[in-house]
């Protein structure tokens, strides 16, 4: 059976590391993965599949137009049973072109978020019905207008290699030495692309606050993108160099994550961030906004604090609760460990493609 799966790029992102981990975890048996990438910028994540023997088709340095005619050329070389297109646009591309083939693949939408462009959105819901199946990775990806309607919807939480954080987490000590960490520190990761919707104005205003309540409080940002010369003057601003970083962009971000002692998100929407499973996974407690799906994982006084969205004040107020409350918090995001592990999600996927392929 050959698989093809497309993502628009393959850089360090939430979907994509989450097709990823997907992969590794796959049993593979009798089954032939392709992914095709419409771009990339870092060789990271395409190194980790090639290294377990899938091949990727990277379609970088293609012109805008061009690269969509590419993709749909590949595919058809590739002569797929099943494609399962990871974003809207080459899901886009994919239906129309398969609207004139006489054999067309089994067409599955795994839908990762719903903020997307107006046009797309447009275009998206136009031409969906193509599908013949459509995955979510939450519950309110799902109940979205822009998934609402799709053919055959399912929600699949996918997880993450629990194995992997529960043995980053077993090294912490040494990932906070490499991150020069102070011994007695209260180590707080944020995990996110440097963008408005990650609300990281909120994070600082709010970390001003803890720290003047809890002077070790140390809070390491981890991301790129166009706000950060405003984070780098908000950190300023607030007198706040000693106790926050920005670490820039940074590989395998799940082992400053594993070391931590809290993640803290204060995006103000998220579909279900892969972040918040890798510290559930390493039994670190979550501070997060509940907006999107995030209350779907994270379970006040038991794994963590929700917070009300947008507001500093009350995300300072969660991350001192959280402070106070580590011990217990830990022992319930441990507790719950197990039912976040890709490997469920990998069988998942693997017994649908079976099954439609097998009806083509």
């Amino acid at each position: 059976m050959r698989i093809c799966e497309v993502a628009k790029t393959l850089d360090i992102g939430g979907a994509e590391v989450l097709l990823v981990e997907r992969l590794k975890a796959a049993p593979r048996a009798g089954v032939d993965y392709t992914v095709v990438c419409l771009r990339r910028t870092t060789t990271g994540l395409v190194d980790a599949l090639r290294d377990i023997g899938i091949t990727v088709v990277d379609l970088s340095g293609s012109g805008r137009l061009l690269v969509y005619l590419r993709l749909v050329a590949a595919v058809r070389r590739l002569r797929p049973d099943v494609v399962n297109a990871h974003s809207p646009v080459p899901a886009i591309a994919l239906r129309l072109a398969s609207r004139f083939r006489r054999r067309r693949p089994y067409l599955v939408r795994t839908v990762h978020s719903v903020k997307y462009r107006p046009l797309t959105k447009v275009l998206d819901r136009l031409t969906r019905r193509l599908d013949d199946e459509t995955v979510a990775v939450s519950r309110i990806v799902a109940e979205a207008p822009l998934t609402r309607g799709a053919p055959r919807i399912s929600v699949r939480v996918h997880g993450v290699d629990v194995k992997e954080q529960q043995r980053l987490a077993a090294d912490a000590e040494s990932v906070r030495r490499e991150f020069e960490v102070p011994d007695g520190a209260f180590l707080i990761a944020f995990v996110a692309n440097l963008l408005r919707l990650k609300g990281h104005d909120l994070l600082i205003r709010a970390a001003a606050e803890v720290v003047k309540a809890r002077p070790e409080a140390m809070f390491l940002l981890a991301g790129k993108g166009p706000m950060q010369q405003r984070i780098v003057e908000d950190i300023e601003r607030y007198g706040l160099g000693g106790n926050v970083r920005l670490l820039g962009l940074l590989p395998r971000a799940n082992r400053l994550i594993a070391a931590s002692d809290l993640l803290v998100l204060s995006s103000r929407w998220e579909a279900l961030p892969v972040v918040i499973m890798e510290a559930l996974a390493a039994g670190v407690p979550v501070v997060a906004p509940a907006v999107g799906g995030i209350p779907d994982l994270v379970k006040p006084g038991e794994n963590g604090i929700l917070t009300r969205p947008g507001s500093a004040e009350d995300l300072a107020a969660g991350i001192l609760e959280a402070m106070k409350s580590h011990d217990r918090l830990r022992a319930g995001a441990a507790a719950g460990a197990d039912l976040l592990d890709m490997s469920h999600t990998a069988r998942w996927f693997e017994e649908l493609y079976t099954r439609r392929a097998a009806v083509r």
